[in-house]
């Protein structure tokens, strides 16, 4: 059965495409009603986050699906790809548009009419973001354990928890920038500001997305475990008494729970080959229970020093 841990990622993103959903909606009304650029860019970065969930959601769904043939390690990496696809609409759609809506209205402002709606909706959407956001922020820090913010962010390799968070944070500093772009283009009469703060949320999102394409592309591309757990893996090596030595361990994520591990060992040059398997076999078994992460161990026998040496000595004698 799951645990509770395991579904959090889950509930965040849904919680998120429920309150993006329903927020688009309001937020593209009040544009209509009311000329609003900031609120048309906002209306914008809601459609794409929601869209954005859906993809979160569908890489969840595709990354636990069984190993294959074709895929013997499975889909993990199902969930990194979508994840970087999330980025990139960050990137271009939410930000590029917001951006050519800005410029649109700095070149050619249009007063706005009446701003009350504007407040309205801004209100509400900062209260179901506000949600949201509490919502991916405890996910987030069910795996943070006792790090700092970045350093969390940094070393996650659960895409699903820090994406939702940085969607929902942006959210949040969007309609305070759209906020401020209603009331001071109304206070000052000067519809220009309004455009203003459609260009400073493109910009936002940009940043936004630029950092997690940088951690979504990492990912994709295979991260490692971290140092103190490949010393611990290794240690556990050299509990067994049959072993002589172990070279630094080798690892990849395959998804965010998922480690793959490679150890190569030096055994005793006497041991039986039969006990050699037995060896294998418990090495891989106290690993596994130990860091319940590493699905897969592959344990690759070396030889001494010195038959390595005399071996190179070999290669470059005439």
């Amino acid at each position: 059965m799951p645990s509770a841990t395991n579904n959090a990622p889950k509930t965040a993103i849904w919680a998120a495409l429920t309150a993006n959903l329903a927020i688009a909606a309001i937020k593209f009304g009040a544009a209509w009603f009311t000329g609003s650029s900031a609120m048309l860019a906002e209306g914008i970065h809601s459609v794409v986050d929601t869209a954005n969930e859906w993809l979160l959601l569908l890489g969840l769904r595709r990354s636990q699906q069984p190993a294959s043939a074709e895929r013997p390690f499975g889909y993990g990496r199902e969930l990194y790809f979508w994840a970087f696809i999330v980025a990139v609409f960050i990137f271009a759609i939410g930000g590029g548009l917001s951006l050519y809506e800005g410029i649109e209205h700095v070149r050619h402002p249009t007063p706005l009419q009446d701003p009350t709606w504007n407040y309205v909706v801004l209100a509400l959407a900062f209260c179901f973001d506000g949600a949201s956001f509490l919502v991916a922020r405890r996910a987030f820090n069910a795996q943070r354990g006792r790090q700092s913010f970045w350093s969390a962010f940094r070393a996650s390799k659960d895409p699903s928890t820090f994406v939702v968070l940085f969607e929902d944070a942006s959210d949040l500093l969007g309609l305070i920038i759209a906020f401020l772009g209603v009331l001071l283009s109304h206070q000052l009469n000067m519809p220009v500001l309004d455009g203003v703060a459609s260009l400073l949320i493109g910009l936002l999102l940009l940043v936004v997305a630029g950092l997690l394409l940088r951690e979504t592309k990492s990912l994709l591309l295979g991260e490692p475990a971290a140092p103190m757990l490949l010393q611990q893996i290794a240690a556990l090596a050299q509990a067994e008494e049959v072993v002589l030595r172990t070279a630094p361990p080798l690892s990849s994520y395959l998804s965010a729970h998922e480690l793959l591990v490679v150890l190569s060992v030096e055994f005793a040059p006497t041991l039986p080959a039969a006990q050699l398997t037995e060896a294998v076999e418990r090495l891989c078994a106290a690993i596994q229970a130990a860091h319940p992460d590493v699905k897969h161990v592959f344990v690759q026998p070396i030889g001494s020093e010195k038959t390595a040496e005399a071996h190179v000595a070999t290669l470059k004698a005439p």
